[in-house]
């Protein structure tokens, strides 16, 4: 997929969920993945025409593993034009040798976020762009499903009491396969998951049944997206945006 394909599906998620407001600065969440690298190049490149001037910044949150170099997110955010920071944290440590947690994801995804929102709102900035796909939206609600019993996902833009910290998702509208395409025709230098459990999560389990329920049923993915923006679950009714 070319990178005009992939800014046509982000501006029209920011349209239509009103993402995006003049003179934001939008902190764009880098864990050095395909789909956070993807996003950077979206809204990087949206710059030069959106109607709506916004700027953007780069954070990673480096969780303290081992032998991990984000010289090429660095050399990356360069070329973009967009200023890169990182977080220092020993949360890798804490998850999987003090606590020693037996179903690390949670946790780990709850002390990475408050390390970000922390750094943002020590440096004045409110809005943070995380690269959720259409696959993690339909994966995190039939997660909920599965395990809580209850119809719900991630929202397209969230607004966070506590922190002050605004979330969008700008590429809701994006599938993981044409991402994978964007970065490999791109040569995107996508860094490799350094967390132990990485492929061995409840979210794997929903990809993969979700996948198995898609070959029975092609076009399962869709349907079940639809089904969530005609659903009453909060934040998808674009009607009320």
């Amino acid at each position: 997929m070319k990178l005009q394909r992939i800014m046509s599906k982000t501006r029209k998620a920011v349209d239509d969920y009103k993402m995006i407001n003049e003179g934001d600065t939008i902190a764009v969440g880098i864990s050095g993945g395909k789909d956070s690298l993807a996003l950077l190049h979206s809204l990087a490149g949206m710059r030069r025409f959106y109607p709506v001037h916004y700027s953007l910044i780069a954070i990673t949150c480096d969780l303290g593993f081992k032998n991990v170099n984000f010289d090429e997110i660095k050399r990356l955010c360069s070329d973009l034009d967009v200023e890169y920071h990182i977080v220092e944290s020993d949360i890798s440590d804490i998850v999987f040798n003090i606590r020693k947690e037996e179903n690390p994801c949670s946790l780990c995804a709850k002390m990475r976020k408050g390390a970000m929102y922390n750094f943002l709102k020590e440096h004045g900035y409110s809005k943070i762009a995380y690269a959720h796909h259409q696959d993690d939206v339909v994966e995190t609600y039939m997660m909920s499903l599965i395990y809580e019993g209850r119809q719900n996902t991630f929202s397209p833009v969230t607004y966070l009491d506590r922190s002050g910290v605004t979330v969008i998702r700008p590429f809701i509208y994006m599938k993981e396969a044409d991402i994978i395409g964007f970065v490999k025709a791109n040569d995107v230098p996508v860094l490799k998951s350094p967390c132990p459990v990485d492929g061995y999560t409840k979210r794997q389990y929903a990809k993969d049944l979700i996948k198995s329920i898609n070959d029975e049923a092609p076009g399962v993915r869709e349907r079940i997206f639809t089904a969530i923006q005609n659903s009453n679950i909060k934040g998808w009714n674009r009607d009320f945006v």
